[in-house]
C-alpha cells in the first residue's frame, strides 16, 4: 500500500513539472487563476491521503497539503496583482 502512494507522489511530481515547464511565460499568469481550482482539489486529495495512507502516506500527504496550499495562496496573490494592473488610477 505504501509503495503505491509513493509511486503516485513521484509521478505527480514529474507530471506537474513537465506541464508547468511547457507553459510560455506570457500565458503563465492568466493560467494561475485557473490552476487555483485544481490545487484546491489537490488539497482535498492530500488531506484524504494523510488519513488513509499509513505513516508514510501521512507524511507525504502533509507535504502535499503544504505545497498545494502555497500554490493556492501564491496563485491568488499573482492573480490579484494582475487584476490591479487593469484598474484605473
Amino acid at each position: 500500500m505504501d509503495i503505491n502512494i509513493l509511486t503516485v507522489f513521484i509521478l505527480a511530481i514529474f507530471v506537474g513539472n513537465e506541464i508547468i515547464s511547457k507553459v510560455p511565460p506570457t500565458l503563465h499568469t492568466p493560467l494561475m487563476s485557473g490552476s487555483n481550482a485544481i490545487s484546491g482539489i489537490a488539497i482535498v486529495g492530500a488531506i484524504i491521503a494523510t488519513k488513509t495512507g499509513g505513516s508514510i502516506g501521512t507524511w507525504f500527504g502533509l507535504i502535499a497539503v503544504i505545497f498545494a496550499t502555497v500554490n493556492v495562496v501564491g496563485g491568488f496573490m499573482v492573480t490579484d496583482r494582475m487584476l490591479k494592473m487593469f484598474k484605473r488610477k
